[in-house]
């Protein structure tokens, strides 16, 4: 139980940091980690490759993405501040249309000015977002929820370990800001699941 409680904290401590700082001490490649056999579905099933840029027409993203990976401590990176209107994929993780969840992280803003994610949090149920991927395959989600969570409360197993499809998770800050090391108060999520695909 306190190992299960320590992981909520440091989790917590780096989706808080996203755009300003990341955490340390837990490796994320351990997370997205498969604990049975991906069920059959009536659901595309792409394999690996690797997402080129973002487009969610509800809030008028249309984004480039690149991959992040882990510091040297194992935590994971975050994107640049440099990078504000860019959205990172943690390429440890499955990429956008393959089984699991697809984890895709954006600034909600700067010091001076909103980010790529900054409207996420308006997401509905139902609204689309596309992920345009190397191999010029679309792989298009459907939004099931957005939800935001403080960062002693957030659900790892929910958000990074759902294998049961090919899944999305836009990941931001949101909450009041309080400054100091923790930057927001709590992230915003958006689930959302692989609904369609097609060719350019």
């Amino acid at each position: 139980m306190k190992l299960l409680s320590g992981a909520l904290v440091l989790i917590g401590l780096f989706l808080a940091s996203i755009g300003f700082g990341q955490a340390t001490g837990l490796h994320f490649g351990d997370l997205f980690v498969s604990r049975a056999k991906p069920p059959p579905g009536e659901f595309p099933v792409l394999d690996p490759s690797p997402p080129k840029r973002i487009r969610i027409p509800a809030i008028g993203v249309d984004a480039p993405v690149h991959g992040v990976g882990t510091e040297p401590d194992g935590t994971i990176a975050t994107p640049s501040l440099k990078l504000e209107n860019e959205a990172g994929w943690y390429k440890d993780g499955p990429s956008p249309g393959q089984y699991g969840p697809a984890i895709v992280v954006g600034h909600v803003d700067t010091r001076d000015r909103p980010a790529v994610f900054h409207r996420v949090r308006e997401l509905k149920p139902g609204e689309r977002v596309e992920i345009v991927r190397r191999d010029r395959t679309i792989a298009v989600f459907e939004v099931n929820t957005v939800e935001q969570y403080s960062k002693a409360s957030l659900p790892v197993a929910k958000v990074y370990q759902d294998y049961s499809r090919p899944s999305l998770r836009l990941i931001t800050c949101g909450g009041s800001w309080v400054g100091g090391d923790d930057g927001y108060a709590d992230n915003v999520i958006a689930f959302a699941s692989l609904v369609d695909t097609y060719k350019t």
